[in-house]
């Protein structure tokens, strides 16, 4: 077959560099992400005698019994 090898010391020593760009810019990405939402979110703030609408959602599996 030759001498050629698998894996290289410099093909190890670049896919690592890469990795490390790559985990760089996707740190950045999410932070960009984070800042944007919290912008946008805003925080709720109730009071005893505060009327709100509650969403209920049935539960799967669950059987109820007009008991």
């Amino acid at each position: 077959m030759g001498d050629r090898r698998l894996l290289s010391p410099e093909l190890v020593q670049e896919t690592t560099e890469k990795i490390k760009i790559i985990k760089k810019m996707m740190k950045a990405t999410q932070s960009r992400q984070k800042a944007y939402a919290d912008k946008h979110r805003m925080p709720l703030k109730f009071t005893r005698g505060d009327k709100v609408f509650l969403k209920v959602s049935p539960m799967k599996g669950v059987v109820c019994t007009g008991d």
